[in-house]
């Protein structure tokens, strides 16, 4: 479960504060995937890195599984997986085999358990061909398969993906959406940001929209769409922006 409360977060840009997050709270049940849309710089990618303990809150508090955000980060790393758009995390000197296998060591996975893993996530994405060549020359695509390999690798019980399929072919994508299925099933928690909301419909069951740092929707997909009158995501959402924030289920 993740437990987002009054969140606020600035930063200074020269002599002025800019704040990119106003009171944020809501709540992410256990074996729930939500959608947190919005458009580029709403605070979506803000909030997801306060989530995995990247950044502090300037007020309020996070708490993943009872674990607040700032008092016990190392124990909310070990229980979350991160993936952030554009930053891969990969070594390009490295093959794709060895950049999993060095993340599945800092996770604590035996040998046995990192070869059974980087094997099951090869097939599964795809990347046998090519597991064995350094990552350096690689395409987006192949690169981003990896990413959310390294992002899975160690099981994690949350997982936090932001635009996670940018840079995928088509049948890139429908794997990583049969997978964001499979995790569920395992009753994983996902949070993933999207500017496909075809993918956030096909996904998700709530959602959280975010317009200029503050939440102006949190909850039931369907019963959003029953409150609107429309199952047009993309109408809904900018339906949602021109009247901003209102009363919302959360």
């Amino acid at each position: 479960m993740i437990e987002i409360h009054g969140v606020t977060k600035k930063f200074k840009d020269k002599k002025e504060y800019v704040t990119a997050l106003k009171q944020v709270t809501f709540t992410v049940k256990k074996g729930q995937v939500v959608g947190l849309l919005g458009e580029n710089g709403a605070g979506k990618t803000t909030l997801l890195r306060t989530i995995a303990t990247l950044l502090t809150p300037t007020e309020g508090q996070v708490l993943v599984d009872g674990n607040d955000t700032v008092k016990n980060e190392s124990e909310i790393k070990k229980r979350i997986g991160v993936l952030f758009g554009g930053e891969t995390g990969l070594y390009d000197r490295l093959t794709a085999y060895e950049n999993l296998k060095y993340f599945a060591t800092l996770y604590g996975l035996s040998k046995h358990e990192t070869k059974v893993r980087i094997n099951d996530l090869a097939i599964m994405f795809g990347m046998k061909d090519y597991l064995n060549r350094k990552v350096g020359g690689f395409s987006k695509g192949m690169r981003q398969k990896v990413a959310i390999a390294r992002t899975i690798i160690h099981n994690p019980d949350i997982i936090l993906f932001d635009e996670p399929t940018t840079g995928l072919d088509i049948t890139a994508s429908n794997v990583f959406r049969q997978l964001v299925h499979q995790l569920k099933r395992e009753g994983k928690t996902i949070v993933f940001s999207s500017h496909i909301m075809e993918e956030v419909s096909m996904l998700c069951e709530s959602v959280a929209m975010m317009h200029k740092g503050e939440l102006v929707y949190h909850g039931d997909l369907e019963a959003l769409y029953k409150s609107e009158g429309s199952r047009d995501l993309n109408y809904i959402f900018m339906s949602k922006l021109v009247r901003g924030n209102e009363t919302y289920a959360s």
